[in-house]
């Protein structure tokens, strides 16, 4: 029984180091089997042949103490040591002895080292002052010294399973914590993906609504809104196949970063701004995951460009090198911006997350009456 306990709880049993505490059950047996021997012996003070009241008492005394170890196990051992010196007065010291052998499993159940090594000790020399006493009690003795043993092998069992059962429900605690902390961690995933898929092509859709009314940009608002909504299916249907963890579904977006440059590119043009993008987004050095993270940022500045840009030049630029790849996205800042179109707030706390998670290095901020983001990815 013992070997299914962890090493450490093994260890911690074994030194006995604080006092237990019974269970309901456990009480209402000790209880139960008191109160039957207690009733039946003072039944038999009124059942002839009577017996001298004094042995009567101190019999009864012997057993009622052990209901003592329900409080205290230090003070019933007293107790008990007390009735069994008063024992020799009547001469049954046998009869006590054999309920302090009983008592060495409640002992082992609820005490500690010190308790349980002295109690052995002292359980030793009465056995062998009773022998002293009267040589032909040492078969007796011999008995006694067995039932103590045993009683004491019963419960050390008992100790060692309710420490597993313990240890078992604290396990069972901490990984109901640790479920409960992934349903969570797996909601703000599924929050995140959501904010960073769908709240770009969201935007899209809603800064070409208001130029719609206009006739030279009205069919083209109209299609990159079309364009906008199917990449939202799109990306969405990807969000829910990944949270249903089954199968994967075909045109799922691949975190392509030439695609996510080109995509960014058609809508700041549609948007009317001059787009300048410097550096190799293909270039063969960058890592898929740096690339896919890299696509990340690069869709998330791109919706706040279109939410809060002002008129002017949108440069997207990639400097790359053997250690490390960076990237960068400058918007002119706009003096009036588009207040109509709502924001979460999480876009850069979401980028920073992505990055530093990455080990790199994030930043975010007005330079010279530009927003620039900077996203630098290690390569390894």
């Amino acid at each position: 029984m013992a070997s299914s306990l962890p090493a450490g709880e093994r260890a911690d049993v074994t030194r006995l180091g604080k006092g237990e505490k019974l269970s309901t059950i456990e009480r209402i047996a000790v209880l139960a089997v008191v109160g039957t021997i207690v009733t039946f012996d003072t039944v038999g003070l009124f059942l002839p042949p009577g017996l001298d009241p004094l042995t009567a008492a101190l019999g009864i005394a012997s057993t009622a103490v052990l209901a003592l170890y329900l409080w205290s196990p230090l003070i019933a051992t007293y107790a008990l040591g007390v009735v069994f010196a008063l024992s020799f007065i009547p001469g049954i010291e046998a009869q006590v002895l054999t309920t302090a052998a009983f008592a060495a499993g409640l002992i082992v159940r609820l005490g500690w080292t010190s308790l349980v090594l002295s109690y052995a000790g002292v359980f030793l020399l009465a056995s062998a002052l009773v022998v002293t006493g009267d040589s032909r009690d040492a078969f007796n003795i011999a008995i006694f010294l067995v039932g103590a043993a045993v009683s004491g092998a019963v419960g050390f069992a008992l100790r060692i399973a309710f420490a597993r059962g313990r240890t078992l429900e604290v396990q069972l605690a901490e990984k109901a914590e640790q479920e409960r902390q992934a349903v969570l961690a797996e909601r703000r995933w599924i929050a995140g993906e959501l904010h960073d898929s769908i709240a770009h092509h969201l935007t899209v859709v809603a800064l070409h609504v208001q130029m719609l009314d206009d006739d030279r940009t009205s069919s083209e608002s109209q299609e990159a809104i079309r364009i906008a909504a199917r990449k939202a299916m799109t990306d969405l249907r990807f969000v829910i196949d990944l949270a249903d963890d089954g199968p994967r579904s075909e045109g799922m977006p691949s975190g392509d970063l030439a695609a996510s440059v080109e995509e960014a590119q058609q809508e700041f043009e549609s948007a009317g701004h001059a787009v300048v993008v410097d550096g190799d987004p293909s270039d063969e050095r960058i890592p898929r995951a740096a690339e896919i993270i890299l696509a990340r940022i690069l869709r998330e500045s791109a919706t706040n460009v279109l939410k809060y840009a002002g008129e002017g030049e949108v440069l997207i630029r990639f400097e790359i090198d053997d250690d490390a790849a960076k990237l960068t996205v400058s918007s002119p800042l706009s003096a009036t911006p588009r207040r109509e179109l709502s924001s979460s707030r999480t876009g850069v706390g979401r980028m920073a997350e992505r990055v530093l998670g990455a080990s790199g290095e994030f930043s975010a901020g007005e330079v010279d009456g530009r927003w620039v983001v900077s996203a630098l990815l290690p390569i390894v």
